[in-house]
């Protein structure tokens, strides 16, 4: 989910997805909480944050709530989707996904639950520091349409600092971090078909890794959260825009180029491909760590895509007029967008009119959930889409400006993007003007920055004032009927008649030297029968013969960024999956067995789990 490209269907896993919650509370009041989650997809959508929100209520009573939790995506673009309830959300993924939708409910309360459960006091310290070469404006053209004024406030077209919360208990034991960096999460190309958490996931996993020592990933009692801030126009491709096909740079307006437009011109990351690029980004992260809106409409630049992924046709970057062919084509297939709606987003051409579409259901969300919570003396706002660094520069001095203006001078304004509902891109006034991929993506019009600064200083004012229980209750978005409409269903899995599933179709080598790559082939079925008990489950294990105490013990999962789980299947319906283990430098030489569980769903039978196991093999340095 991110890219919106049909051809991009999963095909298996290169690092799991995790989500990871932390609460505070005042120590005199333990009820006075606030709950910050950071999950690893695409981004939160309204149908997920409605059923946690009942979830919560329905386990903790008035706790948690929509007043005091926030849900953030890291922005992801490797992840599944389906998880919406929205039309325009459900096209490229297909319908609504239910295992992927439940599998993402259940973890983020999973997540909720243990960090409730294992709450302990302690104090939380705040640091900023600059994180170079690690980021670009992918639109710099539009960057530079902003005046000069405001641009000479800054000294990057882009955001450099990340803030970080350190999490220490009473005890001195370091519990977690919380940090917020704007970058895209698409060192990971469109052309990837393996789930991957990206830049930000690995930056996560390597923070762990260090703290859980002897842990299995994502088992330790350390978490450390990367979340998403204000990524708008900011890329991890720091090598810019190039042409595929000819090496030339296609840093233009409609990132064009001469030979094949705009399907040619693609960003590259600083790795010789996408994972060492993203691997790269991901540790520099990590070692920095250490007017009036309008109805929601899409313009036709939205369908350019962007640098980072190029979209379809012949749609361009900056098209401020439209194309009576594909005008057509919109008004014989959706609809004709009004005559208001087309002078409200004036210039952008209005390709996908969603706010006036609303079969199967409506296309667009129209009640947009606005928030910020405070830790002491930090205020995180809760941005619900992706911001440009201007407009995010913009909303923060302002309300930093509100909270001074009533006595509050020594809070820390955090920007978390992504958070509660997606509302795609929000852009300046002057950068909407040219039209490039995130002016298009600005669903609610030209005005829509000034909408946001009046809501978010309404709030800023409230929490100032100590009279935010006191704001009237609005209207509560619907919860639609979304969970019935797929294309993907699981029909059924089958298998070679002389084989059960989890057999060994091709075995491993009886001998590995580190550095290269031990693979075996089962006979598998449709990963989505695992959803049910995804959430501490795995697909793979490697594991080592001790032979002191004469048993297998697990040093590897799905989890690792060293193994790698693929899903094939042929015409028949027959499942093969992959297991892959790249033996690192570093492992321990010895007797080594690769295994794999599945979840196997055949005609009239119920889901049954089973499992299949390598042979050994010897590993030497």
């Amino acid at each position: 989910m991110g890219y919106a490209s049909m051809d991009q269907s999963g095909a298996g896993m290169i690092s799991r997805q995790y989500c990871r919650a932390f609460i505070f509370a005042d120590p005199n009041n333990s009820t006075q909480r606030v709950v910050f989650v950071t999950a690893e997809i695409g981004m939160i959508s309204q149908r997920v944050r409605l059923a946690v929100m009942q979830q919560l209520k329905n386990r903790y009573g008035d706790l948690y709530g929509p007043d005091n939790v926030v849900l953030s995506g890291t922005h992801t673009h490797s992840g599944p989707g389906g998880y919406f309830q929205y039309t325009i959300y459900m096209i490229s993924s297909r319908g609504f996904i239910k295992p992927s939708f439940n599998a993402i409910v259940n973890g983020i309360l999973e997540s909720i639950a243990t960090a409730h459960e294992n709450m302990v006091k302690g104090r939380v310290f705040i640091n900023k520091g600059l994180v170079e070469n690690t980021q670009i404006n992918r639109s710099p053209l539009s960057y530079l349409n902003n005046p000069e004024s405001e641009r000479l406030r800054y000294t990057s077209n882009t955001d450099k600092e990340m803030v970080l919360l350190k999490m220490v208990a009473d005890n001195g034991q370091e519990i977690g971090m919380l940090s917020w960096f704007a970058i895209h999460p698409v060192s990971m190309n469109n052309t990837n078909l393996h789930t991957s958490s990206d830049n930000i996931g690995y930056a996560a996993y390597l923070f762990e890794e260090e703290k859980n020592k002897g842990y299995l990933t994502g088992k330790g009692p350390y978490v450390a959260g990367f979340a998403s801030s204000n990524l708008g126009d900011v890329s991890p491709n720091i090598q810019g825009p190039h042409c595929i096909n000819t090496g030339d740079s296609c840093e233009n307006l409609n990132n064009y180029c001469p030979i094949g437009g705009t399907k040619m011109c693609i960003a590259k990351g600083p790795g010789k491909d996408m994972l060492e690029s993203t691997q790269i980004i991901g540790r520099n992260i990590y070692l920095k760590a250490k007017g009036k809106t309008c109805k929601p409409a899409l313009g036709y630049s939205f369908a350019a895509g962007t640098m980072d992924g190029p979209g379809m046709f012949n749609f361009t970057q900056g098209m401020i007029e439209g194309n009576s062919f594909w005008d057509a084509v919109r008004d014989a297939v959706l609809t004709r967008p009004s005559k208001e709606t087309e002078e409200c987003h004036k210039p952008k051409p209005i390709l996908i009119p969603t706010g006036e579409l609303s079969k199967p259901y409506p296309w667009h969300p129209n009640i947009i959930d606005i928030q910020i919570i405070t830790v002491g003396s930090l205020a995180i706002l809760a941005l619900p889409g992706e911001f440009s660094y201007v407009l995010s520069f913009f909303i923060y001095l302002y309300i930093c400006k509100e909270f001074e203006s009533h006595g509050k001078t020594e809070m820390n304004v955090v920007l978390s993007g992504l958070c509660n509902i997606y509302t795609h891109y929000i852009a300046t006034y002057e950068e909407y003007q040219i039209q490039r991929y995130e002016g298009a993506s600005t669903l609610f019009g030209p005005h829509t920055l000034s909408a946001y600064i009046q809501l978010y200083r309404g709030l800023a004012k409230a929490i100032a004032e100590g009279t935010a229980r006191d704001l009237p209750n609005l209207p509560e978005p619907p919860i639609l009927n979304v969970t019935d409409l797929t294309f993907l269903p699981i029909i059924r899995d089958a298998k070679p008649l002389d084989r059960n599933y989890g057999d060994v179709l091709q075995d491993v080598q009886p001998k590995y030297r580190m550095g290269e790559v031990a693979e075996v082939r089962f006979v598998g079925a449709n990963p989505r029968n695992s959803a049910t008990n995804m959430t501490n489950f795995t697909f793979l294990t490697v594991e080592k013969y001790d032979n002191t105490s004469n048993h297998w013990k697990v040093m590897y999962n799905d989890a690792s960024w060293d193994t790698r789980f693929t899903w094939q299947k042929d015409i028949w319906g027959r499942s093969t999956s992959i297991v892959q283990w790249h033996i690192s430098n570093n492992t321990e030489p010895g007797t080594y067995r690769i295994q794999y569980f599945g979840h196997s769903k055949e005609l009239l039978r119920p889901i049954r789990s089973f499992s299949g196991s390598s042979l050994q093999f010897e590993v030497s340095g």
